[in-house]
């Protein structure tokens, strides 16, 4: 694999003189993002169904209760799609010691206000498909904001849903 350097300029002697541009390996995609759900058995159906994704590997921890899930785009490995749906213990479980702040928030809903994730959004290639999708999530009950013109990148359309914890998905037309 090829990659293209990266540059940045150099702002402290513990990476060089400072102002000397320096070069390193660029970051070429996202290889899976990690969502965490309250009931992964509630989840990846609804991840396979809905967005036609399918299980590739399952891990289950019996001595801490943690749970994941790699799903990836049906049929085709290489599409660049890899979500791992994460079931965290419940705090009270016996077990091992999750850290200082592990129950502060479990089992507390989605929201992207908080600092973390705000949501995930998928590419399609035409407007024809950006519509399909919105048949899709009709057909499955899903509830959706129609395309719409984008705020954040003029020329962009986006559908926007959300998963059975409120995980906001979205469906996004790049003209580009």
């Amino acid at each position: 694999m090829t990659v293209a350097p990266c540059r940045y300029l150099d702002n402290g002697p513990e990476r060089g003189e400072k102002g000397r541009a320096v070069s390193m390996a660029a970051l070429t995609y996202v290889h899976h993002l990690a969502l965490t759900v309250t009931d992964v058995d509630r989840s990846v159906p609804w991840y396979e169904r809905v967005l036609d994704l399918e299980e590739v590997t399952r891990r289950e921890d019996d001595r801490t209760g943690l749970r994941k899930v790699l799903l990836r785009a049906r049929g085709d490995h290489n599409s660049g799609v890899a979500l791992v749906l994460v079931q965290h213990p419940d705090p009270a479980r016996p077990g091992p010691p999750l850290g200082a702040d592990s129950g502060s928030r479990w089992g507390v809903a989605f929201d992207e206000r908080r600092t973390g994730l705000d949501h995930v959004a998928f590419t399609v290639g035409s407007r024809a498909e950006l519509l399909e999708w919105e048949q899709r999530l009709a057909e499955y009950g899903v509830t959706y904001t129609p395309a719409a013109p984008s705020r954040t990148m003029p020329g962009s359309e986006v559908v926007v849903f959300r998963d059975p914890d409120g995980i906001q998905l979205e469906v996004w037309l790049d003209p580009k």
